[in-house]
């Protein structure tokens, strides 16, 4: 099952939108769709960091440095 999504665009933000379409041969809402879901992925990745932060902090990983250190 599909939804519909009405949100509304400023100007620019609306001719970039039709730029890109016309460019890329995609649809507004293709595009809109994509950056949707990387917005959300985005802000679940943050969300799960944040959780876990504490756990690595407690385990001497201060900074991602420390983390590849480890996992290279």
């Amino acid at each position: 099952m599909k939804s519909t999504l009405a949100i509304r665009l400023d100007r620019d933000l609306d001719r970039r939108l039709s730029q890109m379409a016309k460019r890329t041969g995609r649809t507004r809402s293709d595009l809109a769709r994509e950056a949707l879901r990387r917005q959300m992925a985005l802000l679940q990745f943050e969300q799960l960091r944040h959780r876990t932060l504490p756990f690595a902090e407690a385990r001497g990983y201060l900074t991602d440095e420390d983390v590849l250190r480890d996992v290279s």
